[in-house]
């Protein structure tokens, strides 16, 4: 099985949402607290009750393009550690199941490749995804929403 690494928002793209950068969509960040449980796209952890997060819409692509999604992210407002662990399933992965889909080094869907897959078998199915040469990287989604969760990266 190929190694993958579960890879979080960069670190200074957090905290220039942190420190006023406008979103997606040119809009300031919206503050809030959380009612627990939320998903830090930095830290790749939960957002605790009562603890103070931003909501944005993010696009984890470089270039504007038809295949480069734009959608609601929450991170946390005060600074977080990143994630590290990048071999481990992050803690944030709570769901049942998510999408989990490929794209090619043009960063476009490669089709084909998209699958509602439980949590336990998502590191598999990457890997297995990771043996087509076409697959530049792979999306972790939510099965319900189609949020972005995380990236992943062959290790």
């Amino acid at each position: 099985m190929n190694t993958i690494l579960f890879t979080a928002m960069p670190t200074e793209e957090a905290d220039a949402f942190r420190a006023g950068r406008n979103d997606a969509y040119g809009n300031p960040a919206e503050r809030s607290v959380s009612s627990g449980g939320m998903p830090c796209r930095h830290c790749l952890g939960e957002i605790a009750e009562g603890e103070a997060m931003l909501l944005l819409a993010y696009r984890p692509f470089i270039d504007l393009q038809p295949y480069a999604e734009t959608g609601p992210i929450f991170i946390h407002e005060r600074s977080c550690p990143r994630y590290e662990a990048s071999e481990v399933l992050p803690p944030m992965l709570e769901s049942a199941d998510y999408i989990v889909r490929g794209y090619g080094p043009d960063d476009r869907i490669v089709y084909g490749t998209g699958a509602v897959t439980p949590t336990p078998e998502i590191s598999q199915r990457a890997a297995s995804l990771f043996e087509r040469p076409e697959i530049a990287y792979v999306h972790v989604r939510s099965a319900r929403n189609n949020c972005y969760q995380c990236r992943i990266d062959r290790g």
